[in-house]
């Protein structure tokens, strides 16, 4: 994935209710995409992104960690 592409994603994961100890397979963390672009659109999963750094932004930095971290592995296959 590119640079936007690989941002949108990271923010569509970011916003979805999956959770890192539920250790996705790559089809998981990608319908969950999938699924989150089809709900909220990228403007929407941008607009939950930020108000989650504005209310909760510790939190914040470790799950879009986790979902980069994610991301980066699915590229790596």
């Amino acid at each position: 994935m590119n640079g936007p592409v690989q941002d949108l994603a990271a923010e569509a994961l970011f916003v979805s209710d999956m959770q890192p100890s539920e250790c996705p397979t790559q089809h998981a963390i990608e319908q969950t995409i999938t699924a989150m672009l089809l709900c909220y659109g990228s403007d929407g999963c941008a607009a939950e992104f930020a108000a989650e750094f504005g209310d909760h932004p510790e939190a914040a930095v470790r799950r879009m960690f986790w979902a980069r971290s994610e991301l980066a592995c699915i590229n790596a296959w």
